[in-house]
């Protein structure tokens, strides 16, 4: 397959995935319904790769990822506004016919929850919505001296997608959940006491 905002490279057992949009100056790595597909396929694919032992996600340029692009046209979440489904159409999230008004991060975070490799996000530089929310997912977030970690949905008056409000709670605990949505964007020179970096595995989020 030829990715168009990935690169792939296998070293030792490791793929590293670079999160990467060479047609965009800013080099800000800013998500796009295509870059959705590409990383859902990757970690789908990663599970039957017996090469692979370990993924580790990063961002190419001064950014990990600045969050959904919002210059492209139409939508820009890739969602057909024109379908108006109901829960019932829900039942099968894999069907094709729903893939267009699914939360289009929460398809990623699924794909890296249901990965069965372990997965690692190296933050290069700011993580801004969903390039925040996708590493909740992982199974541990290295943040280099100038990351940046932003849920600014509370900010923009919009409810936090990618299943972050699954996710969350069980990385930084219920009572400081809704804080860590609420705050502006947090420097990894910060030294906080450290929260949990595991994962349960034991029940399992849904994203429409």
């Amino acid at each position: 397959m030829t990715w168009t905002t990935l690169r792939h490279r296998v070293d030792d057992g490791v793929l590293t995935v670079t999160l990467d949009r060479p047609d965009r100056p800013d080099r800000l790595s800013a998500f796009t319904p295509t870059m959705a597909g590409e990383l859902e396929r990757t970690f789908a694919e990663v599970n039957d790769n017996d090469d692979v032992r370990a993924v580790i996600v990063t961002g190419a340029g001064k950014a990990f990822c600045a969050g959904m692009d919002l210059g492209s046209n139409g939508n820009v979440f890739g969602l057909d506004e024109s379908r108006t489904p109901t829960l019932a159409d829900m039942d099968d999230l894999n069907s094709p016919d729903i893939s267009r008004v699914r939360d289009t991060g929460g398809r990623v975070t699924l794909a890296i929850h249901g990965c069965r490799k372990p997965v690692i996000a190296a933050i290069n530089g700011p993580a801004v919505g969903i390039g925040a929310t996708m590493t909740l997912a992982m199974d541990a977030r290295m943040m280099s001296t100038t990351a940046r970690f932003g849920l600014v949905f509370g900010r923009l008056g919009i409810t936090p997608e990618a299943a972050s409000t699954w996710f969350l709670p069980r990385l930084v605990g219920l009572p400081k959940a809704p804080w860590t949505c609420s705050t502006p964007l947090r420097s990894s020179t910060r030294r906080p006491r450290r929260p949990s970096a595991s994962r349960t595995r034991s029940t399992s989020p849904t994203a429409f």
